[in-house]
């Protein structure tokens, strides 16, 4: 991949510089990325990006462009800028992994290096965590009121070229079915899938002409969009071309309750009972638990997953707990940090229902009941990629137990506390 050098902010730079220059560069650090608070009434968060993150680290380079920027620019000094040309990532990384939930205060990643090393990676590793969370946050609540339908992702024309790509693999791993992303396809192997847009229809001289050459090129099981003009009639055209073994329709517009109810009736009518309906159209998780009743096969979700559905980030930060293996933390009103390195065990009740999460420090680890498992996992030792990070598929099954795990009361889509407490337990001395 491209380096991913010049995602550093200024300031992280800055600091590289003042402590290469009095000598505190090099002293042991832990950094954490944790999020202080839940976005406005979600009550559980989830992790993704974590696999991208690690491929960035490991790439993380400064080569001669970015070094003559720098210079050209007087970002830093010239002994700074030798020690970014030489920078090679040798830390180690632990955190959750993808397709685990989050709470508030949950150390999602933990960076163990240099304060050098670790601090020019903060931005890096906030841009990732903090999209990709978030719309997988938004993503998976959109999958549990969509109730075991399938759900495809065409957000690409509502966010930027490259966030396109990584929105449809963190809505893939929430639950998503396919994703109309192309490049999503190839770089990670997602499903995709799609239909005809109305300019379609439009380029013929009427939508019998459009609907038979899609089903001509495509086959009777394409997915024909009826609602450019009168939806009935368009119904009645598609069957009376397709036959009854057309795969399926995708309404648009209106009240898609109410038109899909119509539409059902209507296809059966015709004899084409499995024939399956896609709407889409501005849908969210309300809109798509309001429809949860009524006749649909398949949820098309564009804007409101690749925005996160109004929180579009997750609110993480990057923060220096540890040096030297003495505890730091901020004190600022309302941003206070807990120092320290610190772990994670999700306690279950015997039916395998989360009751808590434990947050404790590293170096006093509590005795494991037996329904207790330490959430994090190792991700980088001395600079690499750890054996055993899950793959994409294993992460999407991991999101699946987990919310499985969630009290029901967690999955509501109503305000309300975390859906599973967090408890810190305090060093013993």
């Amino acid at each position: 991949m491209n380096s991913t050098a010049l995602l550093t902010d200024h300031y992280e730079l800055t600091m590289l510089a003042a402590a290469l220059r009095d000598g505190t560069g090099d002293r042991p650090c832990v950094f954490e990325v944790f999020a202080r608070r839940l976005p406005d009434g979600r009550r559980y968060g989830v992790v993704a990006g974590v696999n991208r993150l690690l491929d960035a680290i490991e790439n993380f380079r400064f080569g001669e462009e970015e070094i003559d920027q720098l210079r050209r620019n007087a970002v830093v000094d010239d002994s700074t800028l030798e020690w970014l040309a030489n920078y090679r990532f040798s830390g180690e990384v632990e955190g959750y992994p993808e397709g685990e939930l989050y709470f508030p205060g949950s150390p999602v990643l933990t960076v163990r290096a240099s304060f050098a090393e670790g601090v020019v990676l903060e931005t890096l590793a906030l841009s990732i965590l903090n999209h990709d969370s978030a719309i997988a946050s938004a993503a998976a609540r959109m999958v549990t009121a969509a109730n075991g339908r399938r759900m495809i992702e065409m957000g690409s024309r509502r966010t930027h070229e490259e966030a396109a790509v990584a929105c449809a693999r963190a809505a893939y791993l929430a639950g998503f079915t396919a994703t109309s992303n192309l490049e999503a396809g190839r770089r990670h192997g997602i499903p995709t899938a799609g239909t005809c847009a109305h300019a379609f229809t439009l380029l013929h001289d009427s939508e019998e002409e459009a609907f038979r050459s899609q089903i001509e090129a495509l086959g009777a099981g394409t997915t024909l969009l009826v609602d450019t003009y009168d939806i009935t009639e368009g119904i009645k055209t598609a069957v009376a071309v397709a036959g009854p073994d057309l795969g399926a329709i995708r309404i648009d517009s209106g009240d898609l309750g109410v038109l899909a109810r119509q539409a059902r009736d209507q296809l059966d009518s015709l004899g084409a009972r499995n024939t399956r309906i896609v709407v889409s159209g501005d849908l969210d998780e309300y809109s798509i638990a309001a429809l949860r009743a009524e006749p649909v096969d398949a949820y098309g979700v564009g804007t409101s997953v690749v925005t996160g559905s109004g929180a579009p980030t997750a609110g993480m930060v990057y923060k220096l707990v540890e040096v030297d293996g003495k505890h730091v933390e901020k004190r600022s009103t309302s941003k206070q940090s807990r120092g320290g390195w610190k772990k994670a065990l999700r306690r279950h009740k015997d039916t395998g229902t989360a009751l808590e999460e434990v947050v404790f420090q590293a170096s006093s680890t509590p005795e494991l009941g037996r329904y207790d498992k330490l959430v994090q996992i190792p991700l980088m030792r001395a600079g690499q990629i750890a054996d055993g990070v899950p793959t994409l598929e294993q992460s999407r099954e991991r999101l699946r137990a987990a919310l499985v795990s969630v009290p029901w009361e967690g999955l509501k889509l109503s305000r309300g506390e975390p859906a599973i407490p967090t408890l810190y337990l305090e060093e013993s001395r």
